[in-house]
């Protein structure tokens, strides 16, 4: 088996190089690192992780906190696991999964957050280990997300100008950044356009909506949209519509948030804002890394564009409407 020491030898460089560029490949030149992964490649030498993170006094780990029950959002989260496994994976680093927020659970170098509401900020603050948020916050905290207040002001201009009258929102009655800033960017361009707010929050369950439109549905004329703060929310909306008679999308639009899995099982499919998701999770992975290296210096955020996905569920652009 192959050592350290042949590595360097049929490279022509001394040990600490190696080293250096297995550890720390980032501070070596190109031609270096080339020069020694060939060496390698040659002598099908395999690094010590282990040992590399005993002598570095890390374990290679990263733990995955959700704070919020998995049974409303398994879709989404896989997306999030798999960009976020990604990341971690180049760098040699396991991820761990904590559905509870006890940090009681073994150790390791640092933590990826998501699913937080205000009262979880005091806790995180307690958090001694490097630490990035999946999720935008007010707190100060390096985070990921989309931009949310854009999204809802897409999907919101969107209806106008598919030519809906009334555009209603149907919001996630959460105390926490993301719902507050999607309710805000429909009321952002509600203003925009002269139009009246008209505003129903409740849980994120697609029954919750069904039920909540339903009650409601005398209220809303022909040539609404609904407007949704996820796509769980607008699967509901579009049941409720389509059980009361509501022909959609001719008399009726509905627009979701989120574009992952479950925008394509509705008849017809929604019409949403779609996060580039796996990109989030691979971000959070590499930002949360870095943090690491550096020794909890702070990262800042950063913030996805997300798309508009036309579909099924809202009638084509009309000519000569203001978008």
């Amino acid at each position: 088996m192959a050592t350290l020491g042949d590595v360097a030898a049929k490279a022509h460089v001394s040990k600490m190089t190696v080293s250096r560029v297995i550890n720390h490949p980032e501070k070596v030149t190109k031609e270096l690192r080339d020069l020694v992964y060939a060496a390698m490649s040659e002598l099908n030498y395999q690094p010590n992780f282990a040992a590399k993170a005993l002598a570095n006094n890390r374990t290679q780990i990263v733990k995955l906190f959700i704070l919020e029950r998995m049974d409303t959002v398994e879709p989404y989260y896989m997306n999030l696991l798999a960009g976020l496994a990604d990341a971690l994976d180049e760098k040699n680093y396991a991820l761990q999964l904590v559905t509870t927020n006890s940090l009681d659970v073994g150790n390791c170098d640092g933590y990826v957050v998501t699913g937080m509401r205000n009262k979880d900020y005091g806790w995180l603050e307690t958090v001694e280990k490097p630490i990035v948020l999946y999720g935008e916050n007010q707190m100060g905290f390096d985070y990921v997300d989309t931009d949310n207040i854009l999204g809802t002001r897409t999907s919101t201009n969107y209806a106008f100008a598919c030519g809906y009258t009334t555009v209603v929102f149907v919001g996630i009655n959460l105390p926490d950044s993301f719902a507050e800033s999607r309710e805000k960017g429909y009321t952002l361009a509600m203003a925009a356009h002269h139009a009246p707010p008209k505003v129903f929050r409740m849980d994120n369950r697609s029954h919750i909506s069904d039920q909540v439109i339903t009650k409601h549905f005398a209220e809303f004329p022909q040539n609404t949209c609904f407007v949704c703060a996820s796509d769980r929310l607008a699967i509901g909306v579009e049941r409720a519509v389509q059980r009361q008679g509501g022909q959609i999308p001719d008399d009726y639009g509905v627009i979701g948030f989120d574009g992952v899995f479950l925008d394509r099982i509705g008849s017809p499919q929604l019409t949403t804002i779609r996060q580039p998701v796996q990109k989030m999770g691979y971000e959070t992975g590499r930002m949360v890394l870095h943090k690491i290296e550096e020794n909890g210096a702070p990262q800042g955020h950063e913030v996805f564009v997300p798309t508009l996905v036309p579909r099924g569920t809202t009638r084509p652009p009309q000519e000569g409407q203001p978008k």
